[in-house]
Order: structure tokens, then C-alpha cells, then sequence
């Protein structure tokens, strides 16, 4: 089995974060299915204290935030790392509805988001 790839934590102190465990319950998947959508670039994850977190940002309820998944392949292809795809969904935009675009994924504003990320690839 492949291991899990993780981002540095660059997350800020009041970014909220869950384990894998928890992630697993609110997902209603099992640990492997989360891992593997770990290792497959549908999540990003962060080691604290030995052990992997996802940003509570990231899931809507029972799901995973609209868009979320797509938006980390449009990073990847443009060459981000996941470090550094973590770092962008949380710096601030004031020109993003929700300022950030974690929040304007989650506020329903994922086209604008995503055309943003295609753009940075070229």
C-alpha cells in the first residue's frame, strides 16, 4: 500500500480540523476509503502530533464541500503540491465572494474558484 500523501501544516491556529476517524464518521466511509481518497488527491491532509487532519472546511455535512475533489485535480495539474494547494484555498482574496476560495467553494461560488486555478496554469 502507498502512503498517504501530506501537506505541511501551514494551516492557521483557528482553521478547524478533523481526524481521519471523525472524517470517516461524517463521511459515513470507512478509514481506508478516506485514505484512499487521500492518496488519490480527492482530500488534503496535514500531520499533527503524529497523526492526520483534514480541514473541517472541507466537508459540507455528510459530503464532501461541491467541487472540492475537481479544484485539487485543476491544482495538481497546474503543478501545484499539496502544500501548496493548502496554502491557496486559505489565502485571503478580496476580489472571491467569501474571500477566501475554501469559502467561496462553500458558499456555491466553485466556477469562479476553479477558473481561477485554470488560469494560474498558464
Amino acid at each position: 500500500m502507498s502512503a498517504i500523501p501530506v501537506a505541511d501544516d501551514v494551516l492557521g491556529p483557528d482553521v478547524a480540523v478533523l481526524s481521519l476517524g471523525e472524517v470517516s464518521k461524517e463521511l459515513g466511509l470507512s478509514a481506508n476509503k478516506v485514505r484512499q481518497m487521500l492518496r488519490d488527491g480527492q482530500l488534503l491532509a496535514v500531520r499533527r502530533d503524529k497523526e492526520l487532519y483534514v480541514p473541517a472546511d472541507f466537508l459540507a455535512g455528510t459530503t464532501l464541500v461541491k467541487g472540492l475533489a475537481g479544484l485539487l485535480t485543476v491544482l495538481a495539474d497546474a503543478g501545484f503540491d499539496r502544500t501548496e494547494m493548502l496554502r491557496w484555498l486559505y489565502t485571503e482574496d478580496e476580489s472571491l465572494p467569501g474571500v477566501t476560495p475554501i469559502n467561496a467553494l462553500r458558499t456555491n461560488h466553485g466556477t469562479e474558484v476553479k477558473r481561477r486555478a485554470q488560469a494560474m496554469a498558464f
